[in-house]
């Protein structure tokens, strides 16, 4: 009987870690890095040196342009030079600047988004970067870039149909904040003295070996997790913007993908630990008796 109870205790603790660890990194990861600008920003900021980022910033600004300007017969012999200009421009650290006001703006707007109303797709302006574009293009003398609009040049990193799937549980994570990594923890610690108590030195290294298993389960179920967001996002951006908006998915979770090696490396660690500590204890009570 104590042997099919303690099976079925093993059993729960595993289900609920393998729930709570990702919902704790996920609630930490909205809270301490979607909602925080400067973390945010951070996140996105390398972004400005990705080749595929680059290239659809030099697209969108280019095709842009090409709508404000008749050049006749020379039309596509303008629209490469422009594109190379624009493409070249891309490559400084004036971009990087643009790039980061850009985001700096767009991080309001990102979770306004989220927090917004059905129907409104999730999208980076690039309005600030074309405006450092044409003041870069007209100071270095490239025909007709005065002529280059400035107006709202968007890259869609979720659409309207997703980011209402998305909503709700956008909305729950944020207010979970980081309460749920401290409830895990103390669950954890909490199955592990308790087991101590009932069956003392043994009992609780069972317990910790069941509780790494969990972290690890947890951490596997996470990576899971960002898998198919990261799929189901992607599936509904337009094919113009799926590798900008691949490249910004992936910068944003870069820090959850740490997580889940981390966490799977310390939940092994405890499992292994803990298993050689019970044989270890199981061990000493045989010589004893």
């Amino acid at each position: 009987m104590r042997t099919c109870l303690s099976a079925t205790l093993s059993m729960v603790v595993l289900v609920l870690l393998a729930v709570l660890v990702p919902l704790s990194a996920l609630s930490a990861w909205v809270d301490l890095e979607i909602d925080n600008t400067d973390r945010y920003v951070a996140a996105v900021e390398p972004l400005a040196s990705d080749p595929g980022v680059q290239g659809i910033v030099s697209d969108l600004i280019t095709d842009q342009a090409m709508t404000q300007i008749d050049a006749g017969p020379l039309q596509g012999a303008l629209r490469d030079f422009l594109h190379e200009a624009v493409q070249s421009f891309t490559t400084t650290d004036a971009f990087r600047t643009a790039w980061v006001a850009a985001n700096r703006t767009a991080h309001t707007a990102v979770t306004a988004a989220m927090n917004g109303k059905s129907g409104e797709a999730v999208v980076i302006d690039l309005g600030p970067v074309m405006e450092q574009v044409r003041h870069n293009l007209v100071d270095s003398g490239v025909p007709l870039a005065n002529q280059i609009p400035v107006q709202h040049t968007d890259i869609t990193l979720i659409s309207a149909d997703r980011a209402d799937q998305l909503r709700s549980t956008f909305r729950l994570l944020r207010a979970g904040s980081i309460w749920p990594a401290v409830v895990t923890v103390v669950f954890a610690v909490a199955a592990v003295a308790a087991a101590a108590v009932r069956g003392g030195r043994s009992a609780a290294a069972a317990a910790a070996a069941v509780v790494g298993a969990g972290f690890a389960i947890g951490a596997l179920m996470l990576r899971g997790l960002l898998a198919i967001a990261r799929n189901r996002v992607l599936a509904g951006v337009p094919g113009s913007d799926r590798d900008g908006a691949a490249a910004v998915y992936d910068a944003l979770t870069a820090s959850l993908r740490t997580t889940v090696w981390i966490v799977l490396a310390v939940g092994l660690a405890l499992a292994l630990c803990a298993t050689a500590a019970r044989m270890w204890a199981r061990r000493r009570e045989a010589v004893r008796i």
